[in-house]
């Protein structure tokens, strides 16, 4: 039997999955990840530990392998994405890399709309200037670092140095390229545009490639520490959005993704970077080829439902907390939650709005105010789903992954809500199936990603919308959509007496 190996390089772990050639997992190996956070708003994380925790992993897993490690054919990787890495000219690392979550960026995202312009940043880039992405990260190291920003001569994202790190070669590919807010999407090439507004060298930018290109093989020191073959392939791999796309099928038009996790994805496929969504939602590369995806955020969705129990019933366990919650009828008996716990992104983009619980009476027990936050948590999630619909998208069918999807009362919930038909796939593992889907095409083992997904993806079941529910949400959506506007003034306000 042939195998591949998926890396998926997380914020709080990296996972490694061993597939086989009919897609089934062989093996999962997890290995935690630590933050550095020294500051209010900074989020960081030491590149060489990603490299020790998958190698570690790596190690683990070839322990346990009992086969030929010439079987493990090709290895690929999802990572977090936006983070900076900054390497000097012997490609190593000059600091602690700032990560996706980080927020210490909003004056440097100010000077890039100042220099570039917001109009003419969305036609280049097709996304805003936000915290998160890699360009203000890189302006805030060359005004506050200026002495590390001097050495720097590359910079890549999170997977691209631990690939880096076995192999030798440096390389960014296009899905994770798309996020930094250098990259050209219409052109697939970095935009010196963008560079010499802002007096950035374009050779810090490294060499772009394909997800599914072979970009090298693990070097000999690398198989030895590890157990792997030396010359494995290495494929590029993608951003863990499109690879959780690709690891749950999202491979042509009208396939759509909901990820709900500690944040909360809508993922949507697009065939072409023609659309204008005017920066409502991001618009990155796919990891599929000649492919792009749209994709709106909640910051706080599963984190949402885990703070009301951390707040509420810290010694219980989910399934305590959710007991009772399908005895409540579709909008609990009249009470409204917006999960804005941390801020919003889609589609408001506002870090100071806060939550609201709406139309609280006497009435009212712990189970209403479970399901309303999971409702609140799902209309979050439906406002990027309007905004693809408004914009002529047809979604009638969408693939729930993520904790959402472990619980079916959430998933019948999401197809009332969404009005549309919801796939639980019987193993669901992401952006790790995903990385490891590229290896297996680049491997050869299929002649497309498709091909890949439909050997590999199994559906375990499907929930259909009820039209009696789906009236009813469609109601209280309007309202949830209003609570917004009505809130917002207040949490301005309040934001002096945070703590």
């Amino acid at each position: 039997m042939k195998y591949v190996i998926g890396v998926d390089l997380g914020t709080s772990a990296v996972k490694l999955l061993l597939v086989n050639r009919n897609g089934e997992i062989a093996q999962e190996v997890s290995k935690p990840l630590s933050l550095i956070q020294s500051k209010t708003g900074y989020s960081e994380q030491d590149p060489n530990l990603w490299v020790e925790q998958t190698m570690a992993g790596l190690r683990e897993m070839l322990g346990n392998f009992e086969g030929d490690p010439a079987d493990i054919e090709g290895i690929s990787f999802s990572g977090q994405m936006h983070g900076l890495v900054l390497l000097d000219e012997h490609y190593n690392v000059l600091r602690n890399a700032i990560l996706w979550n980080d927020t210490r960026t909003t004056a440097q995202c100010r000077e890039i709309y100042e220099a570039v312009g917001e109009h003419r940043l969305l036609e280049i880039t097709k996304n805003p200037a936000l915290e998160g992405f890699t360009l203000p990260k890189i302006l805030w190291v060359k005004e506050h670092e200026p002495e590390i920003f001097q050495e720097a001569a590359a910079f890549v994202l999170p997977k691209d140095y631990v690939r880096y790190k076995l192999t030798g070669k440096l390389h960014m590919e296009y899905s994770d390229a798309a996020g930094t807010l250098l990259l050209d999407v219409g052109r697939n090439e970095w935009s010196r545009e963008i560079c010499r507004s802002l007096d950035i060298e374009p050779d810090l930018c490294p060499p772009l490639v394909a997800s599914s290109d072979e970009v090298g093989q693990v070097d000999a020191q690398v198989a030895e520490a590890t157990g792997l073959s030396a010359g494995t392939r290495v494929f590029a791999g993608a951003a863990d959005n499109a690879c959780g796309a690709i690891g749950s099928g999202i491979l042509e038009d009208g396939k759509t993704l909901v990820s709900t996790g500690t944040s909360g994805v809508v993922l949507s496929y697009e065939s072409s970077n023609d659309k204008d969504f005017r920066g409502q939602v991001h618009y990155f590369n796919h990891g599929a080829p000649n492919a792009y995806y749209t994709m709106g955020v909640t910051l706080a969705a599963g984190y949402s439902l885990s703070w009301f129990k951390d707040a509420f019933a810290g010694e219980e366990s989910f399934d305590d907390l959710l007991a009772g919650v399908d005895s409540v009828p579709a909008g609990s008996n009249g009470l409204l939650f917006t999960p804005y716990v941390a801020g919003e992104r889609t589609p408001h983009a506002n870090a100071d709005i806060r939550a609201s619980f709406i139309g609280m009476d006497s009435a009212h027990e712990r189970r209403h105010f479970v399901r309303a936050v999971m409702e609140g948590i799902t209309f979050s999630l439906n406002e990027s789903i309007a905004i693809f619909r408004e914009h002529g998208k047809r979604i009638e069918k969408i693939v729930s992954i993520g904790g959402g999807a472990k619980n079916d009362l959430w998933l019948q919930m999401q197809a009332d809500i969404f009005d549309a038909k919801i796939v639980k796939f019987s193993s669901e593992q992401g952006p790790g199936m995903g990385a490891a889907m590229l290896a297996a095409y680049g491997c050869g083992w299929f002649d497309s990603l498709h091909g890949c997904a439909d050997a590999f993806l199994k559906v375990e079941k499907m929930f259909s919308p009820d039209p009696e529910n789906v009236e009813r949400y469609k109601e209280l959506f309007e309202i949830y959509q209003d609570v917004y506007g009505r809130t917002k003034e207040l949490n301005e306000k309040l934001v002096n007496f945070r703590e």
